[in-house]
């Protein structure tokens, strides 16, 4: 069983960025944890993964009205984080899922 990289901090560049409150980046995390538990539980079937990212997108598009709740949004410095973030948890697994195909289901 392969473990997520310890030393990568998910979503770095929107915890940094005082835009995106601390809260509502966490619960993009735990979503995206969700995948990574997926994938250390050693799932390699594509259509499976693909499965679970579409449910952890949906989740995340469910997010906007909170984030416009607090006075942000996922906009394009949060579009580019978490497909970065998306890209490197499946080039850490070995996943050969291409990223825009991953987050296919986004709407921001």
């Amino acid at each position: 069983m392969k473990v997520f990289d310890p030393n990568y901090k998910l979503l770095d560049e929107m915890y940094r960025d005082e835009y995106f409150p601390d809260f509502l980046v966490d619960k993009v995390k735990d979503e995206l944890q969700k995948v990574i538990a997926l994938l250390e539980s050693d799932e390699t079937d594509a259509e499976v993964i693909q499965e679970k990212l579409d449910e952890v997108i949906i989740a995340i598009n469910d997010l906007q009205e909170e984030f416009d709740e607090n006075d942000s949004e996922i906009e394009t410095v949060a579009r580019d984080c978490i497909g970065e973030t998306v890209g490197y948890i499946l080039e850490w697994f070995g996943i050969p899922i291409d990223v825009e195909e991953a987050i296919r289901e986004r709407d921001w």
